[in-house]
């Protein structure tokens, strides 16, 4: 993953605990890419100077995952190449680089969201991948999202949406997983931040004006943490939706009730991912390491 902040200081970063972001004071944007790998126990390097990361990594790991996003081509050659198509946003994997550079590299293309997308949206990438990569295995999943806490709460309230910021902004995703939770267990009413932000969220409304009713979890110091946490609580939302892949309440200490909008992979018939990673040796009886 890629570091934000004083890169003099970021050459080889490890992470192993929770603790160990706040020691390196993460932003939200980098939790965003740190933590889920972190609750799954897996250890997480990141820094700018990917040999001596490498090098690093492999004294400690079987497998490693170079985890780019569509910011990157890896910087270590993979034994597998696995990329996402999101067909909520069919299209973009031939209109962005290195989006389109991924695509056609791929070993595997995971085609995700196939439970929320149109049936247009899945055909669509279905058609890019089988055009441009027509060698690449393909699997489809699903990504159903799941309330941590009663959704029963849900119902009849006033909800602010927060969803992770670069894929509402740059991303051009209208929506997310906390969207769609709301919509889903009956919430009365979405409520539009743009009236009630400051700073430099107020800032990103106006960068992004495409940005639907929700709010960006926009992180990238303090500052625009502490604009975040006046955001909310000047929205007159009865309850915050925390669609953002970290849970917010760690960093922010909002005076909202919130709960916590979080979706897993679902694998949608055959192949899956792990017949393939096994097929490859990297995991099951025949593993290489």
């Amino acid at each position: 993953p890629m570091p934000y902040g004083d890169l003099t200081k970021q050459a080889v970063q490890r992470f192993e605990r929770y603790e160990d972001l706040d020691a390196a004071d993460a932003t939200i944007e980098e939790r965003e890419e740190y933590e889920p790998h972190l609750a799954e126990g897996n250890l997480v390097f990141a820094g700018i100077d990917y040999g001596a990361i490498l090098d690093r990594a492999e004294q400690e790991a079987d497998v490693i995952l170079w985890d780019g996003g569509n910011n990157d081509t890896p910087f270590v050659k993979p034994n597998v190449h696995a990329v996402v198509v999101d067909p909520h946003r069919a299209g973009h994997e031939l209109r962005y680089h290195p989006g389109e550079t991924n695509l056609r590299m791929a070993d595997v293309c995971v085609v995700n969201k196939v439970d929320s997308a149109t049936q247009e949206g899945i055909d669509a990438v279905l058609d890019s991948i089988r055009t441009h990569n027509p060698g690449a295995r393909i699997v489809l999943a699903a990504s159903p999202f799941h309330v941590e806490g009663d959704a029963a709460e849900i119902a009849g309230k006033r909800v602010l949406a927060i969803e992770d910021g670069p894929t509402l902004t740059h991303g051009e995703m209208a929506y997310g997983a906390a969207v769609l939770a709301a919509k889903a267990n009956g919430a009365a009413e979405l409520i539009d931040p743009r009236s009630s932000a400051v700073g430099s969220i107020a800032q990103t409304f106006e960068d992004y004006p495409n940005v639907g009713t929700l709010l960006p979890a926009m992180g990238y110091g303090r500052q625009q943490m502490d604009d975040l946490k006046a955001t909310i609580e000047a929205s007159g939302a009865e309850l915050v939706l925390i669609g953002t892949p970290i849970d917010l309440r760690k960093l922010i200490d909002f005076d909202v009730p919130a709960l916590r909008i979080t979706y897993r992979l679902q694998e949608v018939g055959e192949p899956t991912l792990a017949e393939i990673f096994e097929e490859h040796g990297l995991i099951g009886d025949k593993a290489l390491v």
